[in-house]
């Protein structure tokens, strides 16, 4: 007995949602079920305001500025010569291709 096209589509996608609910059914027996977590809020003491000059707080803050700015200077100069070897690195790899 021949069917139409239309009537083999029609019958492929009705069996769609039995296979999609075979699939999940397989795959919940499969899950791991993980336990619900609870939030628990803790309680802390007021955090205590210090007043403080506005001097001491500036040079405060230079100070670091250049603490990190001369790390950043010491990383930068790293990091370049890091480039540099690398590229040195490519060269020689590249050439040793050549003579082969």
């Amino acid at each position: 007995m021949a069917y139409s096209e239309t009537r083999i589509v029609i019958g492929g996608l009705a069996h769609v949602p039995i296979l999609i609910f075979i699939a999940n059914f397989i795959k919940d027996k499969f899950v791991i079920k993980t336990e619900k977590t609870k939030d628990t809020v803790v309680k802390g003491e007021p955090v205590k305001i210090i007043e403080v000059s506005d001097t001491a707080v500036k040079e405060g803050k230079a100070e670091a500025i250049k603490e990190i700015s001369n790390k950043l200077d010491s990383i930068e100069q790293k990091a370049c010569e890091v480039f540099e070897k690398v590229k040195k690195k490519k060269k020689k790899k590249k050439e040793k291709k050549k003579n082969y």
